[in-house]
């Protein structure tokens, strides 16, 4: 096989996962490729998603219309339909989680993203999707948000993986590391195994950058004793951000506390680089997966950067180079008067009505065709009672 450049970044320790699902893309092979010659390891996928996948294409259509003759609603068949996918996707992904004894080889489905700050709601449905999914190798998407932390805890505590979704700041993530830490040991107490509990914590990186660098841009334009200082940082504030996880994740993951964990199985929380398309034309189309390659950690990409990586990306370890200048990056952003933790606050706020969003467009889109079936069943009834007279 030539070079491949997504199958070289795992001989340095990172796993390639596509944040992406579609039924064709599983029925019709492709997956099973991806996975054979591109070394693919994993998928993820959430509301927005499957609402391109779903009200983009006509694969549903039949049991669509088969499930509205039922009786089943809106939110029944979003269930049915996305479950099934996941569960086909897990299916074919299933010899590299058992080749793997567990480390890769994963499909994460999210919970109702309506319940991003209800904790209760949130276990329930997190309890409930693991058992209909029923396969070792899922992992349910549980929102980084205050109300999201005790539901992680909980969850890891049951045995149930989680793939922890949504988180931009720094505190949040040495939180988010907590509470699966205490899953674990709470599980651990009660002498209950932790090697196949399962999580990774998705750190979001582009829309870093495409909040903080209009800020930045106009720093620059108006020119003065911020300009300059602007434009050195402007596009590096995500980079930045993930480069510091890494090392607060080494801190926690190295400790004594987690060191009694690993000696009865546990696997570390690891990091996850979502949102690794690149939103600036600017900007290499591959900037936050060359920038972020290391060991223990995922990188999940939407088709087109995997199409990129494979076809220009130049693998390197870099996640651990510049660290001194990461922390200059977010010290020069104070400076300016760009705080980050209020940044990521409001990117949480913004990422959750983002999923709310197309999640209720595909509850609509879903309503509209449950009631087409219903409308046009009536004419060929009404043609054969006409013939039988």
């Amino acid at each position: 096989m030539k070079h491949n450049s997504l199958r070289q970044l795992g001989t340095l320790g990172q796993s390639v996962w596509l944040d992406y699902i579609r039924r064709d893309l599983i029925a019709g092979g492709e997956l099973r490729r991806l996975i054979e010659e591109d070394g693919l390891r994993g998928m993820t996928s959430n509301p927005a998603i499957f609402e391109k996948a779903i009200a983009g294409s006509q694969d549903y259509d039949e049991d669509i219309r088969a499930m509205a003759l039922e009786g089943k609603d809106a939110q029944g068949i979003y269930e049915a339909l996305s479950q099934r996918d996941v569960q086909s996707a897990a299916d074919e992904f299933r010899p590299l989680y058992d080749r793997t004894d567990g480390q890769d080889g994963y499909v994460s489905l999210e919970v109702n993203p309506h319940l991003a700050h209800d904790t209760y709601g949130t276990i329930q449905e997190a309890r409930r999707l693991w058992a209909a999914l029923d396969r070792p190798n899922v992992l349910i998407k549980v929102p980084a948000t205050a109300e999201g932390l005790p539901a992680i805890r909980q969850l890891i505590g049951e045995g149930i993986s989680v793939n922890v979704t949504l988180l931009f700041g720094l505190p949040r993530y040495r939180q988010v590391a907590e509470a699966y830490i205490a899953g674990i040991e709470a599980r651990a107490t009660q002498g209950k195994p932790v090697k196949h509990v399962a999580s990774v914590a998705s750190f979001f990186v582009s829309r870093i950058d495409a909040m903080v660098d209009p800020l930045l841009e106009r720093l620059i334009a108006r020119g003065g004793r911020e300009g300059d200082p602007a434009n050195t940082v402007r596009g590096q504030t995500a980079v930045a951000s993930a480069k510091m996880a890494y090392q607060i994740h080494k801190e926690i993951f190295a400790g004594d506390r987690f060191a009694k964990l690993a000696a009865q199985g546990a696997r570390t929380q690891r990091l996850l680089w979502a949102s690794t398309g690149v939103k600036n034309p600017d900007y290499s189309d591959v900037k936050y997966v060359e920038a972020l390659i290391g060991p223990d950690t995922v990188t999940t990409v939407p088709l087109k950067t995997l199409d990129a990586y494979r076809n220009h990306g130049e693998p390197k370890a870099r996640l651990e180079q510049d660290v001194a200048e990461a922390h200059r990056v977010v010290r020069r952003l104070a400076e300016l008067g760009i705080i980050i933790g209020k940044v990521t606050e409001q990117l949480e706020v913004e990422g959750v009505e983002n999923f709310n969003k197309p999640f209720d467009k595909l509850m609509e889109t879903l309503a509209q065709r449950c009631r087409a079936p219903t409308e046009t069943r009536v004419t060929p009834v009404a043609a054969m009672i006409g013939t039988t007279r």
